[in-house]
């Protein structure tokens, strides 16, 4: 339930009745302010909740409206039907992701290695752009025998790359027993595909203030994805990110996955949640990738997450859908032209002389 105030209405009622919402009625209150006015957002047992009656506490009360998706907080609606951002400190400067802000490209190899490649790849990256280094420290594998990460000592390896670099870090959370000592390292901590519906771990991290990266599950409705993602916000972080990075459908033969550019403007309708695109694990094939990037950019994604790695013949995981770093220099330069297309491609900074 939303309770949407007029415009002009005093700090001081808006934070009385966030008191009374709370102690008379038992229920959470969110002030969430737009550009012209202020929304309250309400979690908990509204369904026998009369809005007209509520709407007569106050004459600042301009309409009191119910939030009929099964995901509350992550819903448009309940942002008074704007976009959010989420703004990520980074030696660099705060990068911001959302809808109203320039793309943000993250990229980077789907494991660390050793120093050498992740340092190196860091900055070759970085120079053509990306803003974010990703890179996995633990790894999921299909089959037990595969490479897991080198594990808490590849954090140190992506601290040494972002002192090198100042880009900020992404990197997988597998395990909440690991939770505090990659948040010391990881600027924005990623959910993977195989744990969106780990509703353990997901209470864990959303009780953290680290932004989050959740991928979207290999066979994840819409609706399972933002339940997902409503997890983190009830947890109380509301500095969310969702990633699709492809979804299992009849034809693994011609690509790893079905990238479902389709799901940015179905989420753009449904949530206020900045949305990123990878399309490296979405068709698995690199010579793929450039062409799903464009289309992400021209349907309208926030962020890209493409993987680059120096060698990709020798990548110890994910090498047929990395690309080298000159491949993505070259990327680089032809997503500018569709980004500046779309109004969304970053600005060069000035230098002063």
């Amino acid at each position: 339930m939303i309770v949407i105030m007029k415009s002009g209405s005093p700090e001081a009622e808006i934070a009385r009745l966030s008191q009374e919402f709370s102690s008379s009625w038992g229920l959470t209150s969110q002030k969430i302010v737009g550009k012209h006015k202020v929304v309250i957002g309400l979690v908990g047992n509204t369904a026998t909740l009369d809005p007209l009656q509520l709407q007569e506490l106050s004459p600042w009360i301009e309409q009191v409206l119910r939030v009929e998706k099964p995901f509350k907080q992550v819903s448009r609606a309940f942002h008074h039907g704007e976009a959010s951002e989420v703004v990520v400190p980074t030696p660099n400067g705060p990068v911001h992701f959302g809808e109203n802000h320039p793309l943000v490209v993250v990229a980077g190899p789907c494991s660390v290695e050793n120093e050498e490649m992740i340092v190196e790849t860091a900055r070759r990256v970085k120079a053509a752009g990306a803003k974010f280094l990703r890179g996995g420290a633990y790894k999921p594998r299909t089959s037990p025998y595969a490479f897991q990460g080198h594990g808490e000592s590849a954090l140190g390896l992506l601290a040494a790359a972002r002192e090198a670099t100042g880009l900020g870090i992404i990197t997988e959370l597998m395990d909440a027993a690991d939770l505090e000592k990659l948040a010391e390292v990881a600027d924005i901590i990623q959910i993977g595909a195989r744990n969106m519906q780990n509703f353990s771990l997901l209470k864990k991290v959303g009780a953290q203030n680290k932004p989050i990266l959740l991928k979207r599950g290999m066979a994840a409705t819409i609706e399972e994805w933002l339940m997902a993602a409503e997890y983190l916000l009830a947890a109380g972080n509301p500095n969310v990110i969702l990633c699709e990075r492809g979804i299992r459908t009849f034809d693994q033969q011609y690509s790893r996955n079905t990238l479902d550019l389709s799901v940015i403007p179905v989420l753009r309708s449904l949530t206020h949640l900045p949305i990123m695109i990878d399309p490296s694990h979405g068709t698995g094939k690199a010579e793929y990738v450039p062409s799903m990037a464009m289309a992400a950019i021209a349907a309208g994604t926030d962020s890209l997450m493409i993987e680059v790695h120096p060698n990709p013949a020798k990548a110890l995981s994910d090498g047929p859908q990395s690309l080298t770093p000159e491949r993505f220099d070259c990327l680089m330069q032809e997503l500018s032209i569709i980004g500046k297309a779309m109004n969304r491609w970053p600005q060069p900074v000035p230098v002063l002389v």
